[in-house]
Formats: structure tokens, sequence, C-alpha cells
């Protein structure tokens, strides 16, 4: 059972609407899968921020829990049990013990009255509006539209679509909420809501480590040696980007701010480019230069290594 959403996000129950989204955002930053690799009880918290947020996010089903008409999860409640029971009578005074009557104020024949009072009330409780239950989808997000943020298509089993505003930097797992686009409600009452899951796609060319990408760029030797202008493959489109000279295999260049787009406070994130140098199909030329050059600084690549046992 999904603990008490309050608690959850650390705040008071009469907490601001701009209160509970500042603390939902501070335990998002904190506890976002992508910032702690390995870690399932950050996942685990994040999650139970996000579902606390979705709750006490929406003024209607906030006020519901409050009344304790739903609970933390967003299931209906059955309605309280009344106080006493059998134990009253059992822990009455002697001689009212086993009388039904002798403490409720009741007489045998108030209880006609009661009983077709009980049955007005749940014939005007199935009559009344009661909103229709949420609808659980999941939806598969293409890499890019997850860092950049973009609007998805999802077909529902009815056969229909459903515009999905996907924010940058949403990751697997992450829920989104669509109000009214759940089950019917009944009796004129409001619809439920779409909580849809989202899977995040791989790509071929980037990584993704918390809000920074990142890219391996094959470069040639001649670019690697000269360094230079390059075009490189960037989420939102090819950036010209000038290679330091003398740049080994493994060397990163930082893009500032080409990472996973920017969302209200949080910044954009970096690309970071790994080079990788490759030399190609075999080239007499650069063959019979290689053979015939002396370095004027010659150097063993793996003299670090000779001390190794």
């Amino acid at each position: 059972m999904a603990e008490d959403p309050y608690k959850v996000l650390g705040v008071a129950r009469d907490a601001t609407p701009e209160a509970i989204k500042k603390a939902y955002r501070k335990l998002a930053r904190q506890n976002h899968p992508d910032l702690n690799p390995g870690k399932p009880e950050a996942e685990a918290r994040f999650k139970a921020a996000s579902a606390a947020h979705d709750l006490l996010s929406d003024p209607e089903r906030r006020a519901r829990f409050d009344r304790g008409e739903i609970d933390a999860e967003g299931q209906e409640r059955p309605p309280p049990r009344p106080a006493g029971g059998w134990r009253r009578h059992a822990e009455a005074p002697e001689g009212g013990r086993y009388d039904p009557f002798a403490e409720s104020g009741f007489e045998a024949g108030d209880f006609g009255d009661l009983f077709a009072d009980i049955l007005a009330r749940q014939r005007a409780a199935e009559t009344a509006p009661r909103p229709g239950r949420d609808v659980a989808y999941r939806l598969s997000v293409p890499f890019l539209s997850a860092v950049l943020g973009a609007t998805e298509q999802l077909v529902l089993p009815d056969g229909r679509q459903l515009s999905v505003k996907i924010p940058p930097g949403v990751v697997s797992g992450q829920s989104l909420r669509l109000r009214g686009q759940g089950a019917p409600g009944r009796n004129g009452g409001p619809a439920g809501n779409a909580v849809i899951e989202l899977e995040v796609e791989d790509h071929p060319l980037f990584r993704r480590d918390g809000f920074d990408l990142h890219l391996d760029l094959p470069v040639t030797l001649k670019e690697a040696v000269l360094g230079g202008p390059v075009t490189v493959p960037a989420p939102a489109g090819p950036l010209r980007v000038t290679l330091p000279a003398g740049s080994d295999t493994g060397r990163q260049v930082r893009l500032r701010g080409k990472g996973v787009a920017a969302e209200g406070s949080r910044p954009a994130g970096d690309l970071l480019l790994t080079l990788r140098v490759v030399l190609g199909p075999p080239d007499p030329a650069l063959e019979a230069f290689v053979r015939d050059w002396t370095p004027q600084k010659p150097f063993d690549p793996r003299e670090a290594m000779d001390d190794t046992p």
C-alpha cells in the first residue's frame, strides 16, 4: 500500500500547490534514476515522489484523499465502520451487557426507520455522480523526443489517439497523467485519468548520463594531428566543431548546453565527444611516409605498461 503522499513529499497537509511542486522537484532531482545508477532504493523514492505529486497536484483528487474517500493510490475507500459494535455491549454494565438497546437510546421499533434510512442512503450513493477509474497505458518514446521534448501519439485499444506532451528529460519508468482520459464516470461524474508509463528507446549514437549526452566521434589521422573543423551529429541538428590539434583517441571535447534540453529552472545538459582515431583503408602513401618518418620527439606509448606485473 502506498505511503501517505504528504509524508512522501515531506510537506504539511495544508501545503500550498507551490510548496508541493517545489518539494517534488527537489526529491526528483535527488533520486533521479539517471543520476543514481544501480541504486534501486533511489528509483523507488523517485517513483513514490512522482505518484505523490500526481495525486496532490490534482485539486479534486487531493480533496477526495483529504476527506478519506480515496487512498494514497487513488483507489476508492469503503465507508468507515460505525463506532461501538459487540465489544461495546460486552463491556457494558451487568444487566445491560446483552441488551442491544440498553444504552443506545433506541427502541426496537426504531430500527424499521433506521433500516429505511440506510436503504435510502444506499440508493442515493448508487445514483450520486462518481468519477471514473484511472486507466494505465505504456508509451514507447524515441530517444530524441525524451531529450528535446516532443508530442507523441498514443493509440488506445478502442482506436482513439491521445496526444501526449513529452517534457525534455523524461526517463524510462516515469509516468505522465492526462486528466479526463480514463474510464468514464458514473451518473454524470467526471472521467478518470490516463496514467501513461514511459519507456525511452535507445539511440544508435548517443548515450545518456543524467542530463549529459555522450557520443563516440570517429576522426581521421589528419584531423587528429592537425585539428580543424568537423561536422558533428547533435540532438537538435548537426554542429560545426573545431577539434584541437594533436588529439589522441579518448580525448573528450565538451559542447556545453547541447545535451538534454532545459526545462523550467533546470539548465540544459552538455554533449561530450570522445574522439576515436580511425586510419581507414590501407593507404600506400601514408605507409611510405610513416616508414621513412623519424619523429623529433620519440616516445613509447607503452612505457607505463613495463612495470605492470
